[in-house]
């Protein structure tokens, strides 16, 4: 799914009822593996974890339970969260670690972590500091869901019974709306809050849906395009109900949701951007960093290592200005590349196609890369003109596990001029193929792997791999034009800046400008593109250092395996290895790697 999406709904996934698991577990056979007991424990785990989080369910092509939005961010939400990550963990106490085959345990470690992890979410001093913050214009269910229910999202329109059923999700959507309004209040009592910028631009985004007329709302989608074989009684009922939904439920709890931003809490939200400058801030970006690079890191680790990598990367674009010939400074090579109109598409379309061929070069060089490729396709088109302004440059949409739904490349064509071509390949490699699109497909569509690992995943990983597939183009001969190249050294700069600047602003003191001037300095991007990003990590901190920590671990273990297997390395089985058991934690991907040399030698 989007990677904004699939964060989002990640941090509102589910663990296990504790009934349920008790249910599934009860060790009544003694004859079962301990392996069929781990494999119990984690389908009672994901059954219930579908129930408490439908959405999740229809994103996989599960629609048993579509009739229902979700309860989310309620206290009993976060209550049923709590005691099942509880009984899952007391599950594990029950089933012998060391009688589990070696794919098994890396299961074992992972579903603890995960279940350790979430109870660290849940407790009273992080919620205090998170759950009263809901949303932001880059995290939030009110931009999410309006595509979700567009008719061009995950939800199905193929039935009366689809077309009801998203009804019935709109009247609980309502309800998280308003629920959405008590969380910002209860923060307001207790002094914690959102930023004046976040929040303006939430306001912005809720004053653009409802300048929609009904008929243009993605809500309405669906009843422009209803299926072959409804009768022109369910069509009649069906457009009267959307309608009525839109204009007397949907509309209005987005305007009493702005107007309450608007009018009560803006002006008490906080004018500084960063997390420290946040009431119990700086132990949540700490807590924060851990949870999003699986790593012990600390913010002043993080912010060196992105200044060194600043550095070498710097050097690199340096070669590439000299061989292109380019007599002025690296600086005016970055203006030099915003400005000239020959790095410039004319058109949405011209755009699309752009990256349509990129795809189908890719295609005819990846076998060279993996043994196995996803079944799902992958689609390749422009984000929405209602939502494209505060997207980012690219992002992804997964597929279904059984390739029925494509995964689907989403590209930004918004404020087009500053759209310039040498970073298009870069950005295919890694929101489309190999990037999240193999990444993802080929987990879900291992039916051998429990749920939670086909489906779920950390930050780290899923934003390493995809930084690292940016990587492979030098091996597919895809850089060999030097302004793809630089494109992909500026990408790769990207991801380097993220660390200097998420860390910057969030532990220490720099303000918003201050964190685009840094990029702009540093990069060719422009203010458009620069202004965008630096928002994204002060509403949404520390998920940009993971593609850069994730990148160089991956990176450190191929070069580790290289000198393991010398010329008998074959890049096609370490993509499958790193691959083939989901989105691991970055400390059990080093160990899975590790003994897969160490079993091959």
């Amino acid at each position: 799914m989007n990677m904004k999406h699939h964060i989002l709904l990640l941090s509102c996934a589910a663990l296990l009822s504790p009934v349920v698991a008790q249910a599934q577990i009860a060790p009544t056979e003694t004859a079962a593996t301990e392996s069929q007991r781990l494999a119990a424990l984690f389908a009672a785990d994901d059954e219930a974890s579908l129930q408490r989080n439908p959405l999740n369910a229809m994103f996989r092509g599960d629609m048993r339970y579509a009739d229902r939005f979700g309860d989310f961010i309620s206290d009993a939400y976060f209550a049923n969260e709590r005691k099942a990550a509880e009984a899952n963990l007391e599950g594990l106490k029950s089933i012998d670690r060391n009688r589990l085959n070696a794919t098994d345990k890396i299961a074992y470690d992972v579903f603890k972590q995960n279940q350790t992890d979430a109870l660290k979410g849940l407790s009273k001093e992080i919620m205090d500091l998170t759950v009263v913050r809901p949303l932001n214009h880059f995290f939030g269910f009110h931009t999410f869901y309006p595509t979700f229910a567009s008719g061009q999202g995950a939800a199905p329109f193929k039935t009366v019974q689809d077309y009801d059923n998203n009804l019935k999700r709109h009247k609980e959507f309502i309800i998280l709306m308003d629920r959405s309004i008590d969380r910002f209040r209860q923060g307001m009592a207790t002094g914690v809050f959102e930023t004046k910028m976040t929040i303006t631009n939430v306001v912005d985004q809720l004053n653009t849906q409802l300048a929609q007329k009904t008929e243009e709302s993605p809500y309405y989608g669906p009843v422009l395009k209803f299926p072959d074989g409804f009768s022109d009684a369910d069509k009649a009922r069906l457009t009267a109900e959307y309608r009525d939904i839109i204009e007397n439920g949907l509309y209005p709890a987005n305007a009493r949701l702005r107007d309450f931003l608007r009018d009560s809490y803006l002006p008490l939200a906080r004018e500084q951007v960063g997390l420290s400058a946040m009431k119990g801030g700086e132990g949540l970006y700490q807590y924060m960093i851990e949870q999003t690079t699986t790593l012990p890191l600390k913010a002043d680790d993080v912010h060196n290592l992105g200044l060194s990598e600043v550095a070498r990367i710097t050097s690199g674009m340096e070669t590439i200005r000299k061989e292109v010939g380019f007599k002025g400074t690296l600086s005016e090579f970055f203006e030099h590349l915003r400005s000239d109109p020959k790095f410039k598409l004319a058109s949405r379309d011209a755009l699309t196609q752009g990256y349509y061929d990129i795809g189908k070069i890719v295609d005819g060089q990846i076998s060279t890369q993996f043994k196995y490729l996803p079944k799902a396709p992958l689609e390749i088109k422009p984000y929405e003109e209602f939502r494209e302004k505060y997207e980012a440059g690219g992002s992804y949409q997964s597929g279904t596990p059984d390739g029925s739904r494509p995964g689907t490349f989403y590209f930004n064509a918004y404020d087009l001029p500053s759209r310039t071509t040498p970073g298009m390949t870069t950005l295919y490699l890694h929101e489309g193929a190999p990037g999240h699109h193999f990444q993802i497909s080929i987990a879900q569509e291992n039916e051998k792997l429990p749920a939670f690992m086909r489906f779920g995943g950390n930050t780290a990983y899923v934003e390493g791999w995809a930084l690292y597939s940016e990587t492979l183009g030098y091996d597919m001969g895809l850089f060999k034009d030097p302004y793809q190249r630089f494109g992909t050294l500026s990408d790769e700069m990207l991801r380097a800046m993220r660390l200097v600047v998420d860390t910057g602003l969030h532990s220490k003191g720099w303000t918003r400008e201050q964190a685009i001037d840094y990029m702009l300095a540093n990069s060719d991007m422009g203010k458009t593109d620069a202004t965008a990003e630096v928002e994204r990590y002060i509403a949404i901190p520390t998920q940009a250092l993971a593609y850069k920590i994730g990148a160089l671990t991956i990176m450190r273990l191929k070069d580790k395996a290289k000198a393991q297997f010398g010329k008998k390395f074959d890049v096609r089985e370490f993509h499958n290895q790193v691959l083939n058991t989901g989105a691991l934690p970055l400390t059990v991907l080093e160990k899975k790697i590790d003994e897969w040399i160490s079993a091959s030698k």
